[in-house]
């Protein structure tokens, strides 16, 4: 969609030169959401692609994802054999209700800060302890774990000016056997619960919960627990009122299979650590 209001578009290649923020200014990256829909509200596009960020970097502790990086980037990325959660890298890749065209253009950055419950970037990278670094506005840097990134539905903790700059993820978790549970009303449908569980070297679950929720929760065992005491922990940490409600689910019907999918988590990473 054209957006007719545009008077100008700013191509900063540095922070430094980074716009003074106004009202009427929008960040661009991939742009998918951006022109879907009019934006009578903007005036001027601050296009940070010409910030050249590398798309991704693996160091010796941390895996950097620039937000600029796109889904087919990610999707791409060269995993090495150690790296037991890498499936889940293209199992939340394909999670997302997008065209292999779309996948070119959408950023994983633009899919946290839409922080729609359904972002499969945001269950993946608070599945995987991905810390946030935002460029504020006043020029400082703030780093806030992604599941404290999203405080809502399509909500989040930047303020006007601030930009996602990466988020990381240490490859300690990318280490960790894992287990993926997805489902959705329609079979190309939009993700109504999304679940991640992950098993660390001492024997510790971590169950990350999305989709089904309107932020991420992100639940830790010290080993792996009974069915019952998952499902009392589910109940207890996640009240009914953080269940979304939209017309891709009902909050009881997304409950009912936050529990289910967690159970089948829990007993496949069980059933993995006795073989």
């Amino acid at each position: 969609m054209d957006l007719n209001t545009i008077s100008a578009v700013a191509h900063p290649r540095s922070r430094e030169q980074l716009p003074v923020w106004t009202a009427g200014d929008a960040w661009l990256a991939g742009g998918t959401w951006l022109f879907s829909e009019p934006q009578a509200h903007l005036r001027r596009l601050v296009d940070i692609t010409d910030l050249k960020w590398p798309a991704l970097t693996v160091g010796d502790t941390t895996l950097t994802i620039a937000a600029t990086c796109t889904i087919a980037q990610l999707d791409a990325l060269p995993c090495p054999p150690d790296w037991l959660a890498a499936p889940l890298i293209n199992q939340c890749c394909r999670a997302f209700l997008a065209s292999f065209k779309i996948w070119k253009t959408a950023t994983v950055g633009g899919n946290l800060c839409m922080s729609l419950p359904a972002g499969p970037m945001i269950s993946l990278t608070s599945a995987f302890d991905g810390v946030c670094t935002i460029w504020k506005a006043d020029g400082s840097e703030q780093q806030v774990s992604v599941a404290d990134f999203i405080i809502g539905n399509q909500r989040n903790v930047l303020s006007s000016g601030d930009l996602l700059r990466q988020i990381d993820i240490p490859l300690v978790a990318l280490r960790r056997r894992s287990a993926f549970r997805q489902i959705s009303l329609t079979p190309v449908g939009r993700s109504a619960a999304l679940l991640i569980g992950s098993i660390d070297s001492e024997g510790a679950l971590s169950l990350t919960v999305t989709a089904s929720t309107v932020r991420p929760v992100k639940l830790s065992f010290p080993r792996i627990p009974g069915g019952g005491e998952l499902r009392q922990a589910i109940t207890h940490h996640i009240p009914d009122s953080h269940y979304h409600d939209d017309i891709h689910g009902k909050p009881l019907w997304r409950k009912h299979m936050t529990l289910r999918l967690a159970e089948e988590i829990r007993a496949e990473l069980a059933g993995a650590g006795r073989s």
